[in-house]
């Protein structure tokens, strides 16, 4: 008798709403349906580095009750790439990046993997086509709330990050209408702004400002008179924590770490501090919304298409369909492959999303 397919699965990348549920419909699909061995790796790919790999089982009762629970009970990180893994020399102290690649590739053999699913965004999805040129089976599941992947129509967690962040504009216009006062609400969204978008159009903004769109700040407080010479005596303005002034650069912290992205901080309060240097006439108050998006209950649409993604990816998996990550089209799953699946894009400055919300009034600073 030919032993069960042995599976690993590893979240990558920042945590979303909505991993947990695909945890979950892998396992209960991989194992009701298809009787899969599958051991979940702790802190993406952390699990399997070091000589003690941490892997465990995973069986119905490990996922009972996952569906609402936000964030990933495997662990993710965001320093975890293996091809410029931050390594700490003990004699020196000093930290460079390094390949470790080899290390996961021999540590997932050992344990006797047939291969991992790797739940993550374009980067997570880079390191997997390549751990597969390295001799290691991977199978992609798309996760990043800013729904920036292009070969799928949705990732999971975009729908409750847009929600979180309109309910907190439903929140900061009264009290911008009780002071009087410009208020901006700091979104994520490093190079593309769809959280911003979305929810600026949703809880009624005055003004969008996106990393696809560099603002003029005059334009902007072309906008707020605008707005009070209508009688609104004060606005509110969604900001992408990628945005950036015509000219000028995102704005990012000074320190870096060692296998970590650059990190973006100080959007908004950019843009507050260049709104009173030109001359506002309002008090403006900048609100930094920042990990709230990610944590908590994913909303019920992104509860369902995360537990498809997990179903579907186990029957993949199952059928030998490695290289290969599943996406949402026309309503149905599907898969692409791993290679077009890295693809991005971005809002369209002048797509109808946009052309839609200036026709309601709605400012992007240009």
């Amino acid at each position: 008798m030919t032993r069960p397919q042995r599976v690993g699965i590893c979240t990558g990348g920042g945590d979303a709403p909505g991993l947990n549920a695909v945890i979950r419909g892998f396992v209960k699909a991989g194992r009701r349906a298809h009787g899969l061995e599958i051991f979940g790796i702790a802190d993406g790919l952390g699990g399997l580095i070091g000589p003690t790999p941490h892997i465990e089982p995973l069986d119905f009762a490990q996922v009972r009750g996952l569906l609402p629970m936000g964030g990933t009970i495997l662990g993710t990180t965001n320093r975890g790439n293996p091809f410029r893994y931050p390594v700490r020399d003990p004699q020196t102290g000093v930290v460079t990046e390094q390949d470790i690649a080899d290390e996961i590739v021999s540590n997932a053999r050992r344990f006797g993997l047939d291969g991992v699913v790797m739940v993550g965004g374009d980067g997570t999805m880079e390191i997997g086509r390549r751990l597969m040129a390295r001799g290691l089976p991977v199978f992609g599941v798309p996760k990043t709330i800013d729904n920036d992947l292009s070969a799928t129509e949705a990732t999971f967690g975009f729908d409750t990050a847009v929600g979180v962040a309109t309910e907190a504009l439903d929140r900061l216009h009264t009290t911008a209408a009780s002071h009087d006062r410009v208020m901006l609400l700091e979104v994520m969204g490093r190079h593309a702004g769809f959280i911003a978008l979305q929810a600026g159009i949703a809880g009624g903004a005055d003004f969008i400002v996106l990393p696809e769109v560099p603002y003029d700040v005059n334009a902007l407080l072309e906008a707020i008179g605008r707005r009070r010479l209508g009688g609104s005596h004060f606005a509110v303005g969604v900001v992408a924590e990628g945005a950036l002034p015509r000219g000028g650069a995102q704005s990012v912290l000074a320190v870096q770490t060692a296998g970590a992205n650059p990190r973006l901080m100080g959007a908004a309060y950019r843009l507050e501090q260049a709104l009173l240097d030109a001359g506002c006439p309002l008090e403006v108050r900048t609100t930094v919304l920042g990990h709230t998006q990610r944590g908590g209950t994913p909303s019920p649409f992104d509860r369902v298409l995360a537990t498809r993604y997990g179903v579907e990816a186990a029957t993949c998996v199952a059928d030998g369909q490695w290289g290969r990550m599943v996406r949402l089209r026309a309503g149905l799953i599907e898969t692409v492959t791993l290679e077009e699946a890295l693809a991005t894009h971005r809002v369209d400055p002048d797509g109808q999303v946009v052309r839609h919300a200036e026709a309601l009034g709605i400012s992007f600073g240009r």
